[in-house]
């Protein structure tokens, strides 16, 4: 009798204690001893969110949805904006295409899930993908599809903009839930067929992965932390598509059955493996945090924006908020990343020396190369080295002859790209030729 009483009691003390933890875990652990963000940094999120934004609006001239301040957006310089009436089902997301002229950038802006539109749906459950090994790691196949139908529909828009506008011009993806894993898929595929757009530099093309969805695979999270960079405010869930288990209760009980599903997931399968299983799916790129809340505190504090490369715990733990849903949105983390970025403007130097601009950059790189070592030591599956990422981006860089041919010839000297190809020569193949598939990979257990 004394035996069992005292296994109730320590399987009570156990549950209280998981349910403590779990009950008890805001989003801001995730990146306390993260360090802050500067006010350069900063700057382009409130910007791209606003673009995205401007997606949802059918007349930028007369908006509807304006945000706090306006779009600050030029209407005249909207080069296209294609709703979903003009887009095949299930192929992609609406989207913007717009010149900045005033930060001189070229930006494609894509619109997050719309939750009555199935097509939207068909996207985010199509993920076949780890079936197939994708630039040496694993990526989410119906946002892959969907980055690769952009392209091929608006490559050479893209293109002739970058080649008539001149070389200081950046080329920016940007996207909210949904839109930001097409974003972040577009980017890795064109930093890898850069010489499709005139030989554009590295360090000229950008993703902000707004909300960011689950898209990629550790190592290429990454490999492209430095062009890819995700934004995510205090408690917010970071979309991903759920394993079948959880697709079945979630849609026989609902949503709290699913979220006890996740929270059983997450607690109980070790970090080790969740790290060495190759085709599980992050959020990429470099991490913006934006925390606003406290543990037991009323109301919002004024935002305080972090950065970091996070190999481990990178936003795994599913925190359970009432503010998730809100935190998600693309009107709050705009109106909230606006602030923080006054806040930092207020704070510090209005003109930062070039020196503290250089320094800022070097350690950017530096950050980036120890992620990378990081990554090796805690041997996360395909992880490369420095050297062999350098020697991998110099072997993928176009030479001069390319460069000299869409650049001197504009856009019709190269002809246009298939881009269906072109992704195709980025998926892995063993030997003889095949593609590399799921099971021919071994998951560390």
């Amino acid at each position: 009798m004394s035996v069992s009483c005292g296994l109730e009691c320590v399987l009570c003390l156990g549950c209280s204690r998981w349910a403590w933890k779990r009950l008890t875990y805001v989003g801001a652990y995730d990146s306390e001893t993260w360090p802050p963000a500067d006010a350069e940094d900063v700057e382009p999120i409130p910007r791209t969110c606003r673009a995205v934004l401007a997606v949802y609006e059918e007349d930028l001239a007369n908006p509807r949805y304006a945000p706090a301040g306006g779009y600050r957006m030029d209407p005249s310089d909207v080069v296209k904006r294609v709703p979903y009436d003009q887009i095949p089902d299930g192929c992609c997301p609406p989207y913007l295409i717009y010149v900045d002229r005033q930060h001189k950038e070229v930006i494609l802006a894509v619109r997050g899930l719309n939750l009555i539109r199935e097509s939207d749906y068909k996207v985010l459950l199509d993920n076949r993908l780890g079936q197939q090994m994708f630039d040496g790691g694993f990526v989410h196949h119906g946002l892959l599809q969907a980055a690769t139908w952009l392209l091929n529909h608006e490559g050479d828009t893209l293109r002739d903009l970058l080649s008539k506008l001149g070389p200081e011009y950046k080329l920016v993806f940007a996207g909210h839930s949904l839109g930001s894993g097409i974003a972040a898929l577009m980017t890795i595929i064109v930093v890898n067929h850069r010489n499709q757009f005139g030989g554009i530099p590295r360090d000229q093309i950008r993703c902000y992965a707004i909300a960011p969805a689950r898209c990629m695979s550790l190592n290429l999270a990454v490999k492209y932390a430095d062009v890819i960079n995700s934004v995510i405010l205090q408690d917010d869930f970071l979309p991903r598509t759920p394993t079948p288990l959880e697709h079945i209760f979630g849609s026989i009980f609902c949503l709290p059955c699913f979220l006890f599903l996740v929270c059983l997931r997450d607690t109980f399968i070790p970090e080790k493996r969740k790290l060495g299983d190759p085709r599980r799916l992050y959020a990429p790129g470099r991490m913006y945090h934006i925390v606003e809340r406290k543990f037991c505190r009323c109301g919002r504090y004024p935002p305080v924006v972090r950065t970091a490369i996070p190999i481990e715990g990178r936003f795994e733990h599913i925190v359970l908020s009432c503010s998730a849903t809100s935190d998600h949105g693309i009107v709050w983390i705009e109106r909230e990343a606006q602030k923080a970025l006054d806040l930092l403007k207020d704070t510090e130097p209005k003109t930062p020396p070039p020196q503290q601009k250089m320094d800022r950059k070097q350690s950017f790189e530096q950050e980036h190369k120890a992620a990378l070592e990081k990554a090796v030591s805690l041997n996360i599956p395909h992880a490369v080295a420095v050297t062999e990422e350098s020697s991998e981006a110099t072997s993928t860089a176009p030479s001069e002859g390319q460069q000299g041919a869409t650049s001197g010839g504009g856009s019709k000297s190269s002809g246009r790209a298939n881009w269906d190809q072109l992704v195709e020569k980025l998926f892995s193949k063993n030997e003889s030729g095949n593609l590399v598939l799921k099971k021919d990979v071994n998951i560390n257990s």
